[in-house]
């Protein structure tokens, strides 16, 4: 009976021990924290590794940043290096590679690190890496700048000529960086009735001289088609005479501009030449926008590239440019027009063949202006000249070689110095965009320059 009773007290014992729930509770608290230590543990390996990768990521970023800056002068891979000794991390830059051209440079920073792990070891993983990696591109876009300055007659009136020089030599000063020798180029294209090209330039053109009094091309409607002044090509010479009554002998106010500082300047950076030429500049005679863009484009176009590399060997353009204009499709290279007027085309007159074929009638055009010769011998003037093409014509012609210039990727900005209301509109048609067309008065002709030198400052920056 008595084992029976304490078998019994046995069995109960154990069943109540079974069903006692006390204690269990911290079992599972302690797994609990056991799973949450590993956890943090592991966050701090994962903090302690992307930490590292942070680190290396900033130094490699400050690094190549100084490194690919164009006022370096050091060699890139020195001072990336360097950059790394300084910060204590120069056994984990893994590589530095460096890309260098002309006018841009870039430079590319690899790094890794392997750091043990003091809780992901628990389940396996001793290191993590910590890889980075910093790239920088700076460098300079070239720039060809094609300058195209109205110098009519009508720019003598309300002081503009003088309101175009100022804001013309400030753009000068913008545009042209010392720092960076032979990365703007700027072509000076001043123009009245026709646009004196000079000796110099159409000597390397096939321009069949009736004449050695002046220097202006005869171009064709169709030329204003293209961008292109080719030297295969043959031209016209624009004919020498004059007029309107003229004050002295030989004639003072031809068509055709004579003097030195009316010439086309190609690609200089000389900033002090290109502004005592703007200085110089006198309004006389009437208006071809259509021309001065015509040669504006010209000299932004590959195929005029045998007449600058002639014009740097004889010392009128500047070495810098040798092979230039650059290819359309050139890297990092930016084609530019800034063309300003204060007026609207107007027909354009020429002596009619019979009365230009001969020397002695050609002499005698240098030595009498049309109006004084006629009236001179009671004649009519307008017998001796014909239209070659009408305003209108003029304008589309203008028009013409503006989208010739766009489809070409030519940045045109355009400038409208107090014009009316249809100047406004062939110079806003001409522009790239109407963003890029400047209608303005008086000294407001400074600030349109200015920030269309700002504009083309930022285009210069690649990165």
């Amino acid at each position: 009976m008595t084992e029976i009773t304490d078998t019994k007290i046995k069995a109960n014992r154990f069943t109540a021990f079974a069903r006692d729930e006390d204690g269990g509770l911290i079992i599972f608290s302690l797994f609990l924290f056991v799973c949450m230590m590993l956890a943090v543990g592991i966050s701090i390996d994962v903090m302690r590794t992307e930490m590292a990768r942070t680190r290396l990521q900033n130094t490699a970023d400050a690094a190549v940043l100084a490194a690919a800056s164009m006022e370096n002068t050091l060699s890139p891979e020195a001072v990336v290096n360097d950059y790394f000794t300084k910060a204590g991390l120069q056994s984990q830059l893994e590589n530095v590679s460096v890309i260098q051209g002309v006018n841009h440079k870039t430079v590319t920073a690899t790094t890794n690190t392997k750091l043990p792990m003091y809780f992901l070891g628990m389940v396996g993983i001793d290191k993590m890496e910590a890889k980075s990696k910093g790239k920088a591109t700076a460098g300079y876009t070239d720039v060809e700048v094609s300058l195209v300055l109205d110098i009519s007659a009508s720019m003598g009136s309300n002081n503009r000529m003088a309101n175009l020089q100022k804001a013309a030599r400030e753009f000068v000063d913008t545009v042209i960086d010392p720092a960076q020798p032979g990365s703007v180029s700027l072509s000076l294209v001043p123009y009245t009735a026709q646009v004196n090209a000079g000796p110099a330039i159409t000597d390397q053109l096939n321009v069949s001289y009736t004449h050695g009094y002046s220097h202006c091309v005869d171009f064709n409607y169709a030329d204003f088609a293209t961008t292109a002044i080719n030297p295969g090509q043959s031209y016209g010479h624009m004919q020498h005479f004059q007029h309107q009554p003229a004050t002295s002998n030989p004639i003072d106010n031809p068509s055709c501009p004579q003097q030195t500082y009316e010439r086309i300047t190609a690609f200089s950076e000389n900033a002090d030449a290109l502004k005592a030429q703007i200085t110089q500049l006198v309004p006389r005679h009437n208006t071809a926008i259509h021309l001065g863009m015509k040669w504006g484009v010209a000299l932004l176009d590959p195929a005029f590239r045998p007449v600058v590399d002639q014009l740097i060997a004889t010392g009128e353009s500047d070495a810098s440019f040798s092979g230039r204009p650059y290819a359309w499709n050139r890297d990092n290279t930016t084609k530019v027009i800034v063309l300003m007027t204060d007026g609207d085309n107007v027909d354009t007159m020429r002596i009619r063949d019979q009365y230009y074929d001969s020397t002695k009638e050609r002499e005698r055009w240098n030595s009498h202006a049309i109006y004084d010769y006629a009236q001179a011998n009671g004649q009519n003037w307008t017998s001796y000249i014909t239209t070659k093409y009408s305003a209108s014509q003029a304008d589309q012609m203008l028009s013409n070689v503006c989208s010739a210039a766009k489809d070409k990727g030519i940045v045109i900005f355009t400038i409208g110095l107090e014009v009316s209301t249809h100047g406004d509109g062939v110079m806003k048609n001409c522009a790239s965009t109407p963003s890029h067309y400047f209608d303005v008065e008086g000294t407001e002709i400074s600030d349109a320059f200015a920030a269309i030198a700002r504009q083309i400052s930022t285009l210069r920056l690649t990165n």
